[in-house]
């Protein structure tokens, strides 16, 4: 059924434009007839009559003849290979002309009182229906689906915007344009870029939504940039490079400022600067000749960082005075610098001493102790560069506030034991029982003593009236705590220290002999040498960004123990802790104990007697003393800003 009404279509098709072709000869005929009725009013020789006869000449010859004999202008097609055969009697050569155009199917067209013949050709000869553009558009996820062939693009702009509701344009010189695509169910703007790259023309989308079609102008070029997306560019214009090398350079518009792009490759630095200075339509003066070559690759720049690109590492800058650009060495006057530093934050000795040594070269730098200020004078890049550096070097440094809080826990025990017998004028009987024994017995007491073991024991009789008998039986504990608070603030990366201690002298006796003939000569020199016990803590404080602290810590402690024997050094006992850790502002961090233990023993008693087991607990008496030292570190770090 679809067939039959296909094919009904196309029969009525042919027999409409049949009757329409043969309606529409006569009108053609008659306004060529019409228009040289027209111009018969200025070229009266197409109302002259004529007698022509000819046997199997060329068209060319015949109008040839005709315009001579009647004074007009006719210009013949060197394409028209038409031979006539005629007798014309009595004719105006205005009934010749229709009588060719209507029997050998020729046009006559008009430029003034000039008559141009050319072969006839049907505006209708190539006619065909029109070709119904597939595409669809699904608004959901706003894709876009069409197939074309060889189609209009024009006619394709008009079906997309129908289905899709969007705006097409098609400048007027793509109307005729034929394109070929198929893409299926891809995003609306993706859809439209790969038509226009498939057919070598370019999309725009504008600010308002509209997504026009335009021919790529002279230069212009499509590729597939650096993030895989098709994109236009201007393609490389030859530069004539002394260096020897390829060199390529182009521009481009991009939101208004136009941008450079250089391929080069061992190129002329002067010629690049000359070419780029004619793409971009800059003015320049050259203060002095710019030698070396360079090799080169970038993409949509502006004039301004081609130019410092090119010079960077070379002896040449550049300078922008009211639009034109200054070229030269950069030692040469009008292209130096000169700019002033007041730094907020940091000295002057700290910054400049952060230069690196490269980046002075050429620049004078001269210091303002007072003002805390810099002068530099060098070429304008260079000094730029130096600028921007130094004001990241000024920043705020932060202090940090370490409290460090030492407590010394101090135990002790003693015992303290024994009897000591004697005599003495005076002796006084008395001591303490509780709570130790500490006891003196005078002669009195131990003779009662001795009086009431009389009748039970064996007495051994009175003792003499200055006898006494000293009895004890000691020990004590010693429980000390020692706080010792002190505050240090340093910049941050700077190391703050402490130290407490004390000092002790001894005597160092030294004895020279000084021989000589009579008799020798001896010499004493005594010199006191100094002994250190000293609380020795260096921290150093380094800030992050999250207000973390990392703290480098290193402690010494040396003490003082015992009772030094005469004229000899002290005896010290030494502590050390050294240690990387990190805390955050105003943390509390404990450091484990230092421990440090003494144990000293001492006895004095009858000689050998003193030393037997048992007996030596009668004959002397003895002291023991253990003693240890627990030192507890808290650190607390506070940022000030």
């Amino acid at each position: 059924m679809r067939t039959n009404q296909k094919f009904t279509f196309f029969i009525s098709f042919f027999l409409l434009f049949t009757v329409q072709l043969f309606a529409q000869q006569p009108d053609r005929i008659q306004a060529i007839q019409d228009k040289l009725e027209q111009l018969s009013s200025t070229v009266p020789g197409l109302h002259d009559k004529v007698q022509l006869s000819f046997n199997s000449v060329s068209i060319q010859d015949f109008l040839g003849a005709l315009s001579k004999s009647n004074g007009l202008s006719i210009n013949v097609d060197t394409k028209l290979s038409i031979r006539i055969t005629n007798n014309f009697t009595n004719v105006t050569a205005l009934n010749i002309l229709v009588f060719l155009v209507k029997n050998y199917n020729l046009d006559l067209s008009f430029t003034g009182s000039i008559i141009t013949v050319t072969p006839y050709q049907d505006p209708n000869q190539n006619f065909r229906p029109v070709k119904q553009i597939k595409a669809s558009y699904r608004p959901g996820d706003n894709t876009l689906s069409f197939e074309l062939d060889n189609d209009s693009l024009y006619t394709a702009a008009r079906k997309i915007t129908q289905v899709s509701g969007k705006n097409i344009v098609v400048t007027p010189s793509l109307m005729g344009k034929r394109v070929s695509s198929f893409i299926s169910n891809a995003p609306f703007d993706n859809a439209l870029e790969k038509l226009a790259f498939a057919n070598d023309i370019k999309m725009v989308k504008t600010s308002d939504n509209f997504y026009l079609f335009q021919s790529l102008t002279d230069g212009e070029e499509l590729y597939v940039n650096g993030d895989k997306n098709t994109s236009v560019r201007k393609a490389y214009k030859p530069v004539n490079n002394t260096g020897g090398g390829n060199v390529g350079l182009s521009s481009r518009t991009v939101l208004g400022q136009k941008l450079i792009s250089c391929d080069a490759v061992n190129a002329s630095i002067l010629d690049l600067v000359k070419a780029a200075s004619q793409e971009m339509g800059k003015s320049y003066f050259l203060y002095s000749d710019i030698k070396g070559t360079i090799t080169s690759h970038v993409t949509d720049i502006s004039y301004d960082n081609f130019l410092g690109s090119l010079f960077k590492g070379t002896d040449y800058t550049f300078r922008v005075e009211n639009g034109i650009y200054l070229l030269g060495d950069r030692k040469l006057e009008g292209l130096r610098t000169s700019r002033i530093i007041a730094l907020q934050n940091r000295s002057i000795d700290t910054v400049q001493a952060m230069i690196p040594a490269e980046w002075k070269k050429g620049v004078e730098i001269k210091e303002f102790r007072e003002q805390n200020t810099l002068l530099l004078s060098g070429s304008g890049p260079q000094i730029a560069e130096l600028v921007d550096y130094i004001k990241q070097l000024d920043q705020l440094v932060p202090m940090v506030m370490i409290e460090v809080t030492l407590v010394d826990i101090n135990k002790s025990k003693t015992n303290s034991s024994g009897i000591a017998l004697g005599v003495a004028d005076s002796v006084k009987t008395g001591g303490t029982l509780l709570p130790g024994v500490n006891f003196t017995f005078g002669a009195s007491s131990i003779n009662g003593l001795l009086d009431r073991l009389g009748g039970s024991y064996l007495n051994l009789g009175h003792v003499v009236p200055n006898f006494y008998a000293t009895i004890s039986a000691l020990e004590s504990h010693d429980n000390v705590e020692v706080h010792s608070v002190p505050k240090l603030t340093t910049l941050n990366g700077h190391t703050a220290s402490l130290t407490v201690g004390s000092s002790r002298f001894y005597l160092v006796q030294t004895q020279n002999v000084i021989q000589s003939i009579s008799s020798p000569t001896i010499n004493f020199t005594q010199q006191y040498n100094k002994i250190d016990a000293n609380m020795v803590i260096n921290i150093k404080p380094i800030v992050s960004g999250d207000d973390q602290v990392t703290l480098g810590i290193k402690i010494d402690i040396t003490d003082f123990i015992g009772t030094p024997p005469a004229n000899a050094p002290a005896p010290t006992s030494t502590s050390k802790f050294e240690s990387m850790i990190r805390a955050h502002n105003e943390d509390m961090i404990v450091l484990g104990g230092l421990e440090r233990t003494q144990e000293s023993e001492g006895s004095s008693g009858t000689p050998i007697l003193s030393r037997i087991p048992l007996l030596k607990y009668i004959f002397s008496t003895r002291t023991k003393t253990v003693s240890k030292i627990v030192t507890l570190m808290f650190i607390k770090p506070t940022i000030i800003r």
